[in-house]
């Protein structure tokens, strides 16, 4: 291969670049960002960067004095808006062709939009770097004037947010559409134990409450749900999860279905492999299509895709990972491995879960399948491993301590 492009500047694609270089590929590399900025960090957008507690650089993934190092040709500012997989080439900005021998979609995830939101200063999505510091910037104002932040969804991005602007001071409440927050993805019994964390921190949680639109002058003021109240709001932020971003591939010919499909191995086409949030792939571990929207994920899937692409297809390694993320709320630190459904096997197999200091894992058809923690990073360190090995729920409890 003489060039390799690859689509998306942020961890997932600054990986797969950097393991090309890593593994021996000499040839041209074409690194393709939307956005202006070097590559960086995501998690501490709705924490520590949010809090104020570190700066913008600080979050870099790339220090300015290794961008010569890496010997990539660096397009920042720029969109792919289109690709032809025949003829070999990415479509930059409507216009440029970018001809490649390999080709890696790495173009990650867009914050999703709530419908029919008003040009109103004050709301807010969070998913760049330019979107944390202006809600920093809203954040300080409120807090300043002790207003009221409003989150619009409970999930784990949304739940960071409400908990950053807690700790700050700002006044804060979370609207959240389902009856539990997180129940589709951790269970009613989980989901209810991330739940109680906002309510004893003082942070005003309602469930069901549906948004039907906002009110305001020049500046949001308040939020309106479907049951007619309104909650007064000096800052919005949305965080109602996010869709991959797939639109400038929909004349590709690549097969897309909530993400670039791919194989065990990450290959959406001969020469093309996708990474992060927007691949969807083949997992064998768990028998089953995954698409992963968490950090360890971009940064492994990234370094699997490049080794992938240099393999080819038929030599190529199936990726197969036990997803990992972590999630830090008030005092608590949150850790998942593995994959959980709602209708899962739950047992607690370690603390409590009032005490918030346990670890409770999930199995499906009498397998272990995955394991969620509070505050118990050391309990929960001996699950990652087991998952991986297949074993049945009572076959990994008699090997993990307690």
């Amino acid at each position: 291969m003489r060039t390799v492009v690859v689509v998306g500047a942020s961890l997932a694609g600054l990986r797969a670049a950097e393991t090309l270089r890593q593994d021996g590929y000499d040839g041209r590399l074409v690194l393709i960002g939307a956005e202006e900025h070097l590559p960086y960090d995501r998690p501490p957008l709705s924490k520590q960067l949010l809090a104020g507690r570190v700066e913008a650089d600080q979050v870099s993934l790339c220090a300015a004095d290794r961008v010569e190092d890496l010997d990539f040709d660096w397009q920042l500012g720029r969109q792919a808006t289109a690709l032809n997989v025949d003829a070999h080439h990415v479509v930059v900005d409507d216009s440029e062709r970018v001809d490649f021998d390999g080709l890696v979609i790495a173009t990650g995830a867009s914050a999703r939009h709530l419908p029919g939101v008003p040009p109103l200063d004050g709301i807010h999505l969070l998913r760049t770097l330019d979107d944390c510091l202006a809600i920093r910037a809203g954040l300080e104002r409120v807090v300043a004037g002790r207003g009221r932040v409003v989150v619009v969804g409970a999930g784990f991005i949304g739940s960071e947010v409400a908990a950053t602007s807690h700790s700050a001071g700002a006044q804060v409440t979370v609207l959240e559409a389902l009856a539990t927050p997180l129940s589709k993805a951790l269970g009613e019994e989980m989901g209810a134990a991330c739940a109680s964390l906002h309510h004893d921190n003082g942070v005003d949680l309602r469930t069901g409450a549906g948004v039907s639109g906002f009110h305001g002058q020049h500046r949001v003021e308040g939020v309106l749900l479907h049951d007619g109240t309104t909650v007064e709001a000096d800052l919005v932020v949305v965080g109602v999860g996010v869709a991959p971003n797939t639109g400038w591939l929909e004349s590709s010919g690549l097969k897309l279905d909530n993400g670039v499909v791919c194989d065990s191995t990450g290959h959406a086409a001969p020469g093309v492999v996708a990474a992060g949030d927007v691949a969807r792939w083949h997992n064998p571990l768990f028998e089953t299509d995954m698409r992963v929207e968490h950090w360890t994920n971009a940064a492994e899937g990234g370094i699997a895709a490049a080794r992938a692409l240099l393999a080819g297809p038929e030599k190529a390694e199936p990726y197969a990972p036990v997803p990992y993320f972590w999630s830090d709320q008030y005092d608590v630190k949150i850790q998942f491995c593995g994959r959980a459904r709602p209708d899962d096997e739950l047992r607690v197999v370690h603390g409590s879960v009032a005490d918030r200091d346990f670890v409770a894992a999930f199995a499906r058809h009498g397998r272990l399948t995955g394991a969620l923690a509070f505050n118990a990073g050391r309990e929960f360190a001996g699950y990652q491993r087991p998952i991986a090995r297949r074993p049945s729920l009572e076959e990994a409890m008699a090997h993990i301590p307690a």
